[in-house]
């Protein structure tokens, strides 16, 4: 018997962890979060991320975990993740994957395997020197000559995976996108129902705008202020997140706040969008539309639940 997983994601902003807490609190659930910020202390205002009274109880996993000098990554998402994964099962409760990271999600949900290729580090200093000296835009169409398929999921500003991507090339000769296909054959371990919450793009912009507005109100740059004050330097991979490398470079002189306001908006936008391009890709999905369902809470949660049912997850 494959043990049940349920999955809820979605574009950001589009309202996942208010609908998750409601899901969960009906089936007995608890939360994983496929978050790449919300791991992390002292970062919870640009990663919007959830407060204990919000929580209403429910269990959730990968959230305040780590320290923001410490590098996150897939894989290891992966291993944290199990690791909840058992503890959930153990407790009897069904366990609900909830954030907007896909590659995060199929991870997990298809036991993804890593270790085909390890770290060249000689070659990965080659790379990061070339992203430094002469762009992330340069380095994006080396990407784009050997993986065209990779550079257009890859954002050009996320160097991280860019160079992973022309590593992994280096190493086994292999495009990467390649590999990730092999691994979305794998037939996953789990009995799953994977939902994606979305809504109408226009409205789902008008959201995010109000979110980087209600960020700054909470106080995010004197959040991002803090986090430079405790030494943690803006090249760290946490530091790349969406909020946080804008307002760090506004701290650091390279715009004013109303620019970097404006790039968090825009980039925002531009986040959701892959996001949902991503999950338009991803096979067996449930997509969710909001306004199918007059934006009536109850009417998507019974949705849900019948889906659930029916696969009998719950």
């Amino acid at each position: 018997m494959k043990k049940p997983l349920v999955i809820l994601t979605g574009p950001t902003a589009v309202g996942k962890s208010a609908a998750s807490i409601e899901l969960a609190k009906r089936i007995g659930g608890e939360i994983i979060s496929a978050d790449s910020i919300q791991v992390y202390k002292h970062m919870d205002i640009g990663s919007a991320k959830i407060s204990h009274p919000e929580m209403a109880g429910v269990n959730h996993h990968l959230i305040d975990i780590l320290d923001p000098a410490e590098e996150f990554h897939v894989a290891k998402f992966q291993q944290l993740a199990k690791a909840a994964l058992d503890q959930i099962y153990a407790a009897g409760h069904i366990p609900i994957i909830v954030g907007g990271t896909g590659f995060y999600i199929r991870a997990l949900l298809y036991d993804t395997d890593f270790m085909e290729a390890q770290e060249d580090t000689a070659y990965r200093h080659e790379l990061t020197s070339i992203a430094r000296e002469q762009g992330a835009e340069f380095l994006h169409r080396q990407l784009r000559e050997t993986d065209p398929f990779s550079a257009d999921v890859i954002h050009p500003n996320n160097v991280k995976r860019v160079i992973r991507a022309l590593e992994f090339y280096h190493q086994t000769g292999t495009r990467i996108s390649d590999h990730n296909q092999r691994e979305r054959r794998r037939q996953s371990p789990y009995n799953f129902a994977y939902f994606v919450l979305n809504d109408d793009r226009t409205k789902l912009y008008r959201q995010i705008d109000a979110r980087v507005d209600q960020m700054l109100e909470l106080g995010l740059v004197e959040e991002v202020e803090q986090l430079k004050q405790m030494g943690y330097d803006r090249r760290l991979v946490s530091m790349q997140g969406l909020g946080y490398k804008e307002i760090y470079g506004y701290l650091d002189g390279d715009y004013t706040l109303a620019e970097a306001v404006y790039l968090m908006k825009r980039d925002s936008r531009h986040f959701a969008k892959r996001q949902i391009t991503w999950f338009k890709r991803e096979s067996e999905v449930i997509w969710v539309d909001k306004e199918r369902f007059q934006y009536d809470g109850q009417l998507i949660q019974d949705f849900i639940i019948d889906i659930l049912k029916e696969r009998t997850i719950i």
